[in-house]
């Protein structure tokens, strides 16, 4: 018996001593998603979701470190512990849910088509769509949905960072991209770089098994108490006027969504 006490004694103690407080939180963001996630000028982080995490950090009363990752190792990199969270405008899916633990949603947008000005192009016709070339981001879900619906159609052009793609379009290497509407709105088509550049047919949010919830905070499955944390930080930051004083920064609409 009194080894047995000992035992819990020392299970409860080795337990407490790995319980995380959360104080310190290191987040990952790629780094190549205006007006989302970007660097400025002197090399500063700056965007929606910048803004958004450390909103949220301050009401959890934690001190966050960003860490800058490409997107396409974005979640190995958690799974090996190069940092805590993921808040990169990450869409809440299935096949992801099978590797993260996925916080409330904190946007929701839908994904649109960029076209030349002009061009005639209509996406939601498969007849105008056949042999044109697509960029998309690689690993996103706008790649997933171009790799499995219309891999036989279209010429998939995929891209570590959205700002190669928008590069590649403005040099005439791409006859469409495929992207977050809003991203493509505020990072590509408000800038002088997208002047001759528009959105081309329907915005696109089905399936939802391809296209989620909307966009979420990633942690490891086990840190449940960590998107807890990140919960109520998101329903408080709703609620206190906040979000929406950032979300006015940058969007002329509620991204947030229904």
């Amino acid at each position: 018996m009194k080894k047995l006490l000992i035992t819990l004694v020392s299970v409860l103690a080795f337990s407490s001593a790995q319980a995380k407080d959360w104080k310190e939180i290191r987040i990952g963001v790629d780094a190549t998603y205006p007006p989302f996630a970007s660097k400025n000028a002197a090399g500063e982080l700056e965007g929606f979701d910048i803004e958004i995490g450390n909103a949220l950090c301050a009401e959890m009363k934690a001190k966050c470190e960003w860490v800058v990752q490409d997107w396409d190792g974005i979640i190995p990199a958690l799974l090996a512990r190069k940092y805590d969270a993921i808040l990169s405008s990450m869409s809440i899916t299935e096949e992801r849910r099978e590797k993260v633990l996925f916080s409330d949603k904190y946007y929701n947008t839908p994904s649109g088509w960029v076209a030349k000005k002009g061009a005639g192009i209509d996406p939601s016709d498969m007849n105008q769509l056949k042999g044109k070339s697509v960029g998309v981001q690689r690993g996103t879900i706008q790649d997933t949905y171009v790799s499995e619906e219309l891999k036989d159609v279209v010429n998939i052009k995929r891209y570590a960072g959205q700002d190669e793609a928008y590069l590649d379009m403005k040099a005439g290497r791409l006859d469409l991209l495929f992207v977050d509407a809003l991203a493509a709105d505020g990072g590509f088509l408000k800038k002088e770089a997208g002047q001759e550049f528009e959105f081309a047919g329907p915005m696109i949010t089905e399936p939802v098994r391809i296209f989620g919830e909307g966009a979420g905070i990633a942690v490891r499955k086990r840190d449940t108490d960590l998107a807890n944390k990140f919960n109520a930080a998101i329903k408080k930051i709703r609620g206190n006027g906040v979000y929406k004083k950032i979300n006015d920064k940058y969007f002329e609409i509620d991204v947030y969504g229904k």
